[in-house]
């Protein structure tokens, strides 16, 4: 499988090869069990005594002629708490279990976890499956809605430029009308979100894969080398990813090295 190479004035040049992996079924139930496995919990759980600090009794008795006994009463064994008494008379407040008011959470979350499992020919796979669909226009048209048709896929650059203004040129002449879902746009999130740290919302932007020993300063777009790149970084399948040359070497590299 072949893709363009562009030059720095992002004018077609030649093709380039690409690994042997774009080439293979993109395995759609691997890439979305290892974005599974790879997804970071917040832990959260409730205070171990919530609901437990009460004076409240859990042994009632309902003997006769006990101390503070429930016989003849007419109530429940709940615990209790003593509000006020008058001689053997008590106010009480059913307190501690968890139907009654302050009381404890019936089933709190625990910070226990089943961490979900995954085998090394499983992440290989979903990898694969993931670098694939950047190159596949059925699964680029369906992640991006607003995209009618695109050109070819993926997009390989031979080298970085070092300005950022002669970067944004040459991604404007690559992408054309696509250029809009290049950049990230960020923008205040309508409704209560606002209030619960979600003020700000973004779009993905572009993916822009380097090799291990390059660099980029440039802002507004997710860079990332070869080594670091994850499933996040490439689901839901089909993002808009542009490569260097050097990084699909690499990426041959490793496949060769296996």
């Amino acid at each position: 499988m072949k893709a363009h190479l562009y030059d720095l004035s992002g004018n077609k040049k030649s093709e380039v090869e690409l690994p042997a992996f774009f080439n293979k079924t993109i395995r759609e139930d691997m890439a979305a069990k290892l974005f599974e496995v790879e997804k970071v919990f917040q832990p959260y759980a409730s205070f171990k005594e919530a609901g437990k600090r009460h004076s409240a009794s859990g042994t009632i008795s309902h003997l006769r002629h006990t101390w503070k006994g429930h016989y003849g009463k007419g109530i429940s064994r709940t615990p209790r708490k003593t509000m006020s008494r008058r001689g053997t008379q008590f106010y009480w407040v059913a307190a501690e279990v968890s139907h009654t008011r302050g009381g404890r959470t019936a089933h709190p979350p625990r910070l226990v976890r089943a961490f979900k499992k995954i085998n090394k020919n499983e992440v290989e796979m979903a990898m694969h499956s993931a670098f694939a669909a950047t190159a596949n226009k059925n699964y680029i048209l369906k992640r991006y809605s607003s995209l009618k048709d695109i050109e070819s896929a993926p997009f390989v650059i031979e080298s970085i430029p070092n300005k950022a203004k002669d970067l944004i040129n040459m991604l404007k002449k690559i992408f054309g009308n696509t250029f809009d879902l290049v950049l990230k746009h960020k923008e205040v999130r309508a409704g209560k979100g606002k209030a619960r740290g979600r003020k700000y919302k973004s779009n993905a932007g572009l993916l822009f894969v380097i090799g291990n020993d390059e660099k980029v300063k440039f802002s507004g777009m997710d860079s990332i080398s070869v080594k670091d790149v994850v499933i996040s970084d490439l689901y839901p399948l089909g993002r808009l990813t542009l490569y260097t040359k050097k990084a699909l070497d690499e990426l041959s590299q490793g496949e060769k090295a296996k």
